[in-house]
């Protein structure tokens, strides 16, 4: 299915859409629409030159720009997103707008000119808290903890509801923590400026403690196009994660191990019940069955994919 296809992809010089933009460019040509505010031109260079890449400078705000980037296409990879988790504590529309409405313009833009899949980045904090450890796609009532867990729910149902109502087809993939090279934030970019700056001492938010799961951004590109290829329902719901779990102390004992530091004073900050900030969430694990059954598992644990995306980190984090 993804092969001689038009494809645009929405925050393609992100860290995930570049890389999803390099497999894609394989077999199909590609369009990227992203206006720069988090995503980087240096991570689409290689493709500049590529007749199969084209680029549109801007977001989805622009009417006639969203017009124009529909124009010919199959099939739509809607990675944008403002994806800060704690920024939605201190504004609270920025997720709304960013998230909610962009993907809403995104849709409508699709419904005008006949573009009728849509692949779309949600994320594990749909689920909240969940008591149900791994958690399953069809875990619920879903009750998200953050105004960005609350935003990516509301994508998927209007995907949802979109799909039902102008017999367009979807594939929703709900990310764990996704790592890796060209990473520009989290907590492994977090913790090597930290100790860029103070190789003695590390400041840890929360208690560090949280325990959750980790992709390395291959393993997570080749779970997207295995979804779409080999799932054809109306609106396809899959989790993407590794089979186990590290937490934040084991996650800077990795950085530091990996940077070749010793004897590194940890000061916790404590939070809000072991949190780092309002919105984090203590435990995450997702079930990874449903999409196993296509055929794809991943080639690193959460440790293996921390390791070698501190790798590549280290060479590309100012």
């Amino acid at each position: 299915m993804l092969k001689d296809q038009s494809i645009l992809v929405t925050g393609g010089a992100g860290f995930i859409g570049s890389h999803l933009v390099e497999r894609l460019l394989l077999e199909n040509e590609v369009t990227v629409l992203d206006n720069f505010s988090s995503g980087k031109r240096e991570f689409l260079a290689p493709y500049l030159d590529n007749p199969d890449f084209h680029l549109l400078d801007g977001d989805l705000r622009d009417a006639g720009l969203l017009k124009k980037a529909m124009e010919g296409k199959d099939m739509v990879f809607h990675l944008s997103a403002n994806p800060d988790v704690k920024l939605g504590a201190e504004n609270t529309s920025v997720h709304l707008e960013q998230n909610v409405l962009a993907t809403y313009n995104l849709l409508e833009a699709m419904r005008k000119s006949g573009v009728q899949r849509i692949a779309f980045t949600s994320t594990s904090t749909v689920y909240g808290e969940a008591t149900k450890v791994p958690t399953p796609e069809d875990y619920g009532p879903l009750l998200p903890i953050s105004l960005y867990g609350a935003s990516k729910l509301s994508c998927e149902a209007l995907i949802s509801s979109y799909c039902h109502t102008f017999e367009m087809q979807s594939w929703i993939y709900r990310f764990a923590n996704i790592v890796g090279e060209r990473g520009t934030h989290g907590v492994l970019v977090d913790f090597i400026r930290k100790l860029r700056e103070d190789p003695d001492r590390l400041k840890i938010l929360g208690s560090g403690k949280q325990r959750k799961s980790y992709l390395e951004v291959k393993d997570c590109v080749r779970a997207m196009i295995d979804a779409v290829e080999h799932s054809s329902d109306e609106t396809n719901v899959f989790n993407i994660g590794s089979a186990d779990t590290v937490d934040v102390t084991e996650i800077a004992d990795i950085v530091v191990e990996q940077m070749g530091l010793s004897e590194v004073k940890y000061d916790y900050t404590g939070g809000t019940n072991g949190r780092g900030w309002k919105g984090d969430v203590l435990v995450m694990q997702l079930s990874i069955e449903k999409i196993k059954k296509l055929g794809w598992k991943p080639r690193l644990g959460s440790a293996g994919a921390i390791r070698m995306a501190i790798a590549s980190l280290l060479r590309d984090v100012p």
